[in-house]
């Protein structure tokens, strides 16, 4: 009734439908993962926004101001000196670049401007 061809054909058949399943199930699987993870995506932007909000308002220089003037006593507080950050020494000086020197932008002296344009 059935030759050894039908056979094989059949089961090549099957074999093919429960592939073509297995695929179209792991790709509705990967595409579930991918929708979960933009829609976290988008809550820790959210998140992050209203962090930005929080610190906003925290940091508004009216509320740092009477935050001051409640704690002055506890906290001791005084004004910042510009000396208490740093010193001119400290800073790193900025290197020269071509465009720099030829744009003449005042960063070298008279001494080397005289020995480059010899």
């Amino acid at each position: 009734m059935f030759r050894t061809t039908d056979i094989v054909l059949i089961v090549v058949m099957v074999s093919a439908a429960a592939f073509t399943y297995k695929t179209k199930h792991d790709a509705e699987n990967q595409l579930a993962e991918v929708r979960r993870l933009q829609s976290q995506i988008a809550f820790e932007k959210d998140s992050i926004d209203v962090l930005n909000a929080d610190w906003s308002l925290l940091n508004q220089p009216s509320r740092l101001q009477r935050l001051k003037e409640t704690f002055t006593e506890e906290l001791q507080l005084h004004p910042v000196q510009p000396y208490q950050f740093a010193t001119i020494s400290d800073l790193p000086r900025r290197p020269l670049a071509i465009e720099d020197l030829i744009a003449g932008d005042g960063l070298i002296d008279e001494t080397a401007t005289g020995s480059i344009m010899q």
